[in-house]
């Protein structure tokens, strides 16, 4: 179980990445994001999580840089764009990527979405990379599985992870269930739903039996559920309190209680109808 900020799952391939990091999606203003990232790392975040299509990946170098923690501590993770899938668009995708970065090497590269017709050659490309040494780990976002059933039909390498939206709205059981099967780690964006869930009664009477936030009460349902979790903040307080979540722990019926306020409800673009 974990037990501080800095505790790890081991993946299929025997990297390890932290279960709890920052996401940095939306985060727009430069001197904001940078301040927020050093924020991160100084309370003891050593994974972040960007994507070509943040427009941040620049930021997160620098930020790195300045806040002088050695390469090699951090997890850094990137995704290729929609508009930039396919095999030799990805190789290139990845190198600008990579150059923003200003980094040697990815912790892990993802396909950002499904795009029908490309995400194979995509991951052809991925696979490579992940030959190549300059990306530890890969793996897919927003796949279901039908997805990843496809993609494996003709993969050398499986995905060590898959990122999807995941909130108590959203629980994604069976495909929680199909990734442990198929030992992927899943990992969810927007894992307290933008705060949409602030006023759902089950999790404000846990929230206030722990004397904790709706937002606690959540993080540590995914963490219990062995999903890696990237919640985003650019605001100090907020940050540490999105890490405070070691000093309790919910017990079987309160994991149940919030397994049970599921809707099947996206927040986000279902992976079979998006359209950008």
């Amino acid at each position: 179980m974990i037990k501080k900020i800095n505790d790890t799952v081991q993946l299929h391939n025997g990297i390890h990445i932290p279960r709890l990091g920052l996401g940095v999606y939306k985060m727009t203003d430069d001197q904001e994001t940078l301040q927020a990232i050093k924020g991160a790392l100084s309370e003891g975040y050593r994974l972040i999580d960007t994507a070509a299509f943040y427009d941040n990946e620049a930021i997160v170098g620098e930020a790195v840089r300045q806040s002088g923690i050695n390469r090699k501590d951090l997890f850094i993770t990137s995704k290729v764009w929609n508009s930039d899938q396919g095999y030799d668009e990805t190789l290139r995708a990845f190198e600008q990527s990579l150059t923003k970065l200003k980094m040697d090497y990815m912790d892990l590269y993802l396909i950002h979405w499904p795009v029908a017709d490309k995400y194979k050659e995509s991951w052809r490309a991925i696979e490579r990379l992940y030959e190549e040494g300059i990306v530890k780990s890969i793996g897919v976002s927003n796949f279901k599985i039908h997805h990843l059933e496809d993609l494996m039909t003709q993969a050398n390498t499986k995905p060590m992870v898959n990122q999807v939206e995941l909130h108590p709205y959203l629980s994604q059981q069976e495909l929680r269930d199909y990734c442990n099967e198929q030992q992927i780690a899943v990992e969810a964006w927007s894992p307290i739903a933008r705060n949409r869930l602030a006023d759902e009664p089950v999790l404000n009477q846990l929230a206030n039996h722990y004397n904790k936030t709706v937002a606690q009460i959540i993080l540590r349902w995914h963490l219990q559920n062995d999903v890696i979790i990237i919640p985003k903040s650019v605001h100090l307080n907020r940050l540490k309190e999105n890490a405070d979540l070691f000093d309790f722990e919910l017990t079987a019926d309160d994991m149940a209680a919030v397994h049970a306020i599921n809707k099947n409800q996206r927040f986000g673009a279902d992976p079979d109808t998006f359209d950008f």
